[in-house]
């Protein structure tokens, strides 16, 4: 793509994981519409194949945006290095003992994919402040969404088996809309640099 040419390797290597990021999600909502609607669910693989692009685009998302925040220069960015994943990391726990143990909602993958998600998305801010590809004002309005979107999401998550057929339908798909939103988002504004 053209377009990519004026991107830095770090820039580009994130715009690509965002971009796989967005398929990934768009496959796993497009599951998950399926596989659980309230009115005529279609289980088994019928629709269980499409977690398998959606495994597959999540597994390249990861793995370009984790080159892309390797190749961080000295330049600072929102967050000191490192803390963005140390503070995941006891976000998560935290948030599991007071999802599992207090709350006693059962465990599931989508908390740790909600706080991973929120890890990446506020590395990527941070590093894309520092690669000169985002404004400090555009780093902090995103990171604000992303903390949003997290929360917001971690909410749909904790109340989800509390919620009738229907709401936790929709409720369901909460998470994947906002980070396919936020990561579009952040590729529209790097378009547009």
């Amino acid at each position: 793509m053209l377009v990519l040419q004026n991107f830095g390797l770090q820039t580009k290597q994130i715009f690509i994981g965002n971009l796989l990021l967005v398929v990934c999600c768009l496959f796993y909502l497009a599951w998950w519409v399926l596989a659980f609607n309230p009115a005529n669910p279609i289980k088994g693989m019928k629709t269980g194949w499409l977690l398998i692009p959606a495994l597959l685009a999540g597994l390249g998302a990861v793995a370009f945006a984790v080159r892309g925040l390797g190749a961080q220069g000295s330049a600072p960015g929102l967050f000191p290095p490192g803390r963005v994943l140390w503070g995941g990391a006891l976000a998560y726990v935290v948030l599991l003992v007071l999802t599992w143990g207090l709350l006693h909602r059962p465990v599931t993958t989508e908390m740790f994919l909600i706080v991973g998600w929120a890890v990446l998305a506020l590395s990527e801010a941070s590093a894309l402040l520092a690669a000169g590809a985002l404004t400090h004002g555009a780093a902090v309005a995103f990171a604000a969404v992303i903390a949003a979107g997290a929360a917001v999401s971690l909410v749909c998550y904790v109340l989800y088996y509390e919620l009738a057929e229907t709401v936790g339908f929709i409720a369901g798909m909460v998470p994947l809309l906002m980070a396919a939103a936020v990561m579009a988002s952040i590729d529209l504004v790097l378009l547009k640099r």
